[in-house]
């Protein structure tokens, strides 16, 4: 049997398991969590800002090495790295005349690794 055979999706009977329900629903977080949570997804939902991140999770870039890697333009990576900001996925680091770019902390990283993990099953 494939892990992905939905053969028996529903129950058959109509049980309400109280006392679980009732603890599911006091261990979830508030809408408004939950909805910030859904908006973060969103960003790792772009496949440009995703290789941005693989890249960062490697080394502190400029736009312009990032560009290189990705073989874009810097107009493009610079888009891409304000909404990464923006989302407080990654920050800046300046020295001198140039900005670096990070990954914002180790969350983002496991978030990343963690992703990858799940689909390389």
């Amino acid at each position: 049997m494939n892990k992905y055979d939905y053969t028996e999706e529903s129950c058959q009977v109509d049980v309400v398991h109280q006392e679980v329900v009732d603890h599911v629903r006091e261990a979830m977080p508030v809408d408004d969590i939950l909805y910030d949570l859904a908006e973060l997804f969103k960003i790792f939902g772009d496949s440009t800002r995703i290789k941005i991140l693989s890249a960062l999770k490697e080394s502190e870039l400029c736009v312009c090495d990032i560009a290189s890697v990705l073989d874009m333009t810097k107009s493009a990576v610079s888009h891409q790295l304000r909404i990464l900001r923006g989302a407080k996925l990654v920050r800046i680091r300046r020295q001198g005349k140039e900005i670096y770019y990070s990954l914002d902390d180790e969350h983002v990283g496991q978030i990343f690794s963690i992703g990858l993990e799940h689909i390389e099953e």
